[in-house]
């Protein structure tokens, strides 16, 4: 009687040690996309759909290719093509834009090499996906933050729009997908084999 009782509470309660081998790979799969898949929109969301612009209202447009400001008198928007003539530093400019739109581009090779990576269960390629994946997420908040230093005269905390919430949303998605592959492959690391990331 006992031996049947004890075999009743077996069967009502499956060991959590057999769900990780079933459902572990694709929450791993599932996770590694949507955050790869979340940055990558909300950086072209921001930088190709925005055009960038940081600040985007009927009296002002600044961003990294716009510089737009009231004129009373034609009661219009200005834009300056020769930003020197407002007093920014060309060059500050253009390393801010060099490191902001060179985000996208990595991300995007990231999420490559995390599908890749994936598909060939391969321990290496996620390590590539780290380093990669650490260099965005310092580039991106270093352009974002000698852009708005060298704007900062035309430029309030309380005028970001869409697109700083955005770049802020993709950076923190980047760091969460860095944590993510570094804490999982950390843990597995005396588990398997080399180079494989899951029991074959």
């Amino acid at each position: 009687m006992k031996i049947q009782q004890k075999c009743s509470k077996d069967i009502a309660k499956p060991s959590t040690s057999l769900q990780w081998p079933r459902f572990g790979p694709w929450l791993f799969y599932l996770n590694n996309l949507f955050l790869a898949i979340g940055y990558v929109a909300l950086l072209l969301y921001a930088l190709i759909w925005k055009a960038g612009d940081i600040v985007d209202s009927p009296t002002k447009k600044i961003g990294f290719y716009n510089f737009c400001l009231w004129d009373q008198e034609a009661e219009k928007l200005e834009c300056f093509k020769n930003l020197e003539e407002v007093g920014i530093n060309n060059v500050a400019l253009v390393l801010s834009r060099v490191c902001v739109y060179s985000t996208p581009v990595l991300c995007l090779f990231v999420a490559t090499v995390v599908l890749q990576a994936l598909c060939l269960k391969d321990r290496d390629g996620f390590k590539l996906a780290c380093i990669l994946l650490a260099i965005s997420s310092l580039v991106l908040p270093v352009g974002l933050a000698l852009f708005i230093f060298h704007t900062e005269p035309w430029i309030r905390v309380s005028e970001f729009g869409e697109v700083f919430v955005a770049l802020a949303g993709a950076h923190i998605l980047m760091l969460l997908h860095l944590i993510f592959i570094v804490l999982f492959l950390a843990h597995r690391k005396d588990v398997l084999p080399k180079g494989q990331i899951f029991p074959v």
